[in-house]
């Protein structure tokens, strides 16, 4: 019986042996990304039916990620490895197509069947979050998403790379554009969000999650 492709995404070496060793016996791990931009690149050459992945990678989130790989026909499944417990990381992951969320302490006991429940057209989430999730819908029905939408996709990229300390010099060489575009691009989005230095940049992705701390 064919075993279904999955690709692995993680910045962490160690976390991806593990679990390389976790999903060997029931699936073919085709790859493995250390970004967020291998990551789509990866998707794009390996065509995996499922991508296990992290929501905190560096030159690109898993969430941003996540949707440009969701532009693919026909889509993989994604499910996010994760250390954040948090509502709202969840939420916007399900927004950005994810099909499954688990906890990376509960990996070795979850990770398999929540492959195998999205292979067959379900949805998975991590019992330790789906009963803060349910809570959260109850006492807060209308929640707002954690990222400005005022943003464009390029400029969320932008702004992960701008707090993650990157030159402009460095942005355009990642973006494949000029130094004077990547500056232009970091001039509007401060204009956007009404922001004056780098460093109320950098704290506005950390509150809103594009980065971790």
């Amino acid at each position: 019986m064919k075993r279904a492709r999955v690709l692995l995404g993680d910045d962490h070496a160690i976390i991806l042996d593990g679990l390389r060793r976790i999903l060997e016996p029931h699936f073919e791990v085709v790859g493995t990304a250390q970004d967020g931009r291998a990551l789509v690149a990866a998707a794009r050459e390996l065509r995996p039916e499922v991508i296990v992945a992290d929501i905190s990678m560096p030159l690109l989130n898993g969430i941003e990620a996540a949707r440009q790989i969701q532009k693919m026909s026909p889509p993989p499944k994604i499910i996010f490895l994760t250390m954040h417990p948090d509502v709202a990381y969840t939420t916007e992951a399900f927004r950005a197509g994810a099909s499954g969320y688990v906890l990376k302490n509960s990996a070795a006991s979850e990770l398999v069947t929540a492959i195998q429940e999205v292979l067959h057209g379900r949805s998975y989430l991590t019992p330790l979050v789906a009963k803060d999730m349910i809570d959260n819908l109850l006492e807060s029905p209308a929640q707002p998403e954690i990222k400005s939408q005022s943003l464009t996709s390029r400029q969320r990229e932008i702004l992960q790379l701008v707090a993650e300390g990157r030159s402009a010099k460095d942005i355009a060489a990642i973006l494949n554009i000029s130094p004077r575009t990547a500056e232009f691009h970091k001039y509007r989005i401060m204009e956007a969000l009404g922001l004056r230095t780098t460093a109320e940049l950098t704290q506005y992705a950390i509150k809103h999650r594009i980065v971790s701390p």
